[in-house]
């Protein structure tokens, strides 16, 4: 009997990675089992290209392993580690295969393993970064930027400690994920700008390479260049972790910007509040047993794969530490590491179909700024009380708050009818006025900020993505 994907054991094949195509598509190139073997050939391919150019070996020699390279079958390699026991060896062993006499002494020349493996992942990472990461968080920017600007002056009342505070606009609420991708994109490239490998063999002294070169460093940079990277600075056998770490903190941080817009979602599409939904497909069903739910399924989806992947960022601290030259520590952990750009990928596709088709409900967000409407004056009456001199404002409102709260009645009434704020209110402005009898302009500069926000976020999008693409 011929597997499926519903003999995979982790979800992300058989419903958040292998069930979507297209994300398949998108990552396939960098994070499979496929994409380390072909980039590992290549770093071997990019050695050997090296050594042609120093004069090491004939130009032929270099034009048959970048060849072989290109050629390799990871499925071939795989049959030769399950008889060696050694996945890079393996690797060298293959492409020797399939290579002239006079070419197979070349390949792994002055490498150990490490050269290999390291500079491969470093040269995954960057590529998923420019060709998939960014581009796609990119789409959701999109996305949200041209959501906050139709929502730029949609009154909501903002909320802090889940109670209601002082009115901003709906398109306020998302620009400040807007602001938060933005510098998490501008993180992302950098890390990945930041990415390095090594060539300097078993320990990282250049053991190997210096019985042949006199700039055995000069070497490594020319081998890396050809891959688009720098060298670490320093290396045991393995590059120095931090390059990586910073890589996934970029990615895990970004992870979290998603995790809290999609969890303030879903608290605005309780059934109480209901100031936002989801966009509910024909046929969609939200309940196997009550027909009449309408789930923001989308938005506790994201949250669910952020709880399942923030956690792999200590694992990642933790592959920080290796003894002495390298041990084997984490050979099997760093292994699960492509995992979280899967799970990231996936929450940022389904946020952007989400979001560019979330429903607005004005109505309720006025029905629900009309229910504390009377009390928001609190906060600009204590203020301009105490600019008029007032030598209490502020006790002499929470006074009146609490008397408008028992009494159900305004608290503009309230203060108008106050013999001891009499005074101050005649000195305040009509428009001061009539602010506090109606707070909807209570709102600051929401809604530029909210316009100035997206202006500029849009600006540096563009040309992130014009320096990536």
């Amino acid at each position: 009997m011929s597997e499926s994907r519903f003999d995979n054991v982790s979800p992300l094949d058989f419903r958040y990675y292998g069930a979507d195509e297209a994300l398949k598509a998108l990552l396939g190139p960098y994070v499979t089992e496929r994409a380390r073997v072909v980039r590992e050939a290549m770093v071997e391919a990019a050695a050997v290209r090296t050594l042609a150019e120093w004069g090491v070996c004939a130009e032929e020699v270099a034009a048959e392993v970048a060849a072989a390279a290109e050629g390799i079958c990871p499925e071939e390699v795989a049959a030769e580690e399950e008889r060696i026991h050694h996945n890079i060896r393996a690797l060298v062993n293959v492409l020797q295969s399939k290579v002239s006499d006079e070419a197979k002494p070349y390949v792994h020349l002055c490498l150990t393993s490490f050269d290999v493996i390291d500079t491969a992942v470093a040269w995954r990472l960057k590529q998923a970064a420019y060709k998939a990461i960014l581009p796609q968080v990119g789409e959701l920017q999109k996305v949200l930027i041209e959501l906050a600007r139709r929502e730029a002056d949609q009154v909501q009342m903002g909320r802090t400690h889940g109670q209601h505070a002082v009115p901003i606009t709906f398109g306020f609420a998302l620009v400040g994920f807007i602001s938060r991708l933005d510098g998490r994109m501008a993180g992302i490239k950098a890390a990945a700008d930041n990415l390095r490998g090594k060539v300097s063999g078993a320990v990282g002294a250049y053991n190997a390479s210096r019985l042949f070169f006199d700039e055995p460093e000069k070497f490594e940079a020319d081998v890396l260049a050809h891959l688009g990277l720098e060298a670490s600075p320093t290396s045991t056998q393995i590059v120095e972790p931090e390059f990586v770490a910073d890589y996934y903190h970029a990615l895990i941080s970004t992870f979290g910007v998603l995790a809290d817009l999609a969890d303030d979602m879903r608290h605005l599409q309780r059934t109480e509040i209901a100031e936002v939904g989801e966009k509910f497909e024909a046929g969609q069903v939200g309940s196997s047993t009550m027909p009449h739910k309408r789930n923001p399924w989308n938005f506790e989806n994201v949250k669910s794969m952020w709880k399942a992947f923030m956690p792999r960022m200590v694992t990642i601290y933790a592959d920080q530490l290796s003894e002495h030259q390298r041990d084997l520590s984490n050979s099997a952990s760093s292994r699960f590491n492509p995992e979280i750009i899967v799970g990231l990928m996936n929450s940022v596709r389904r946020l952007t179909k989400v979001m560019g088709k979330l429903v607005t409900d004005e109505e309720r967000m006025e029905a629900n700024f009309e229910m504390t409407a009377g009390m928001v004056a609190a906060e600009p009456a204590y203020i301009l009380l105490a600019a008029q001199g007032h030598p209490d404002a502020h006790e002499a409102m929470r006074g009146l708050t609490l008397e408008a709260q028992a009494s159900e009645r305004p608290l503009w009434e309230l203060m108008s009818e106050n013999e001891e704020l009499a005074k101050y209110l005649a000195e305040m402005s009509d428009e001061q006025k009539a602010m506090l009898e109606d707070p909807h302009s209570y709102s600051g500069i929401a809604a530029e900020k909210t316009r100035a926000v997206c202006d500029e976020c849009e600006e540096r999008l563009e040309g992130l993505m014009r320096s990536v693409g």
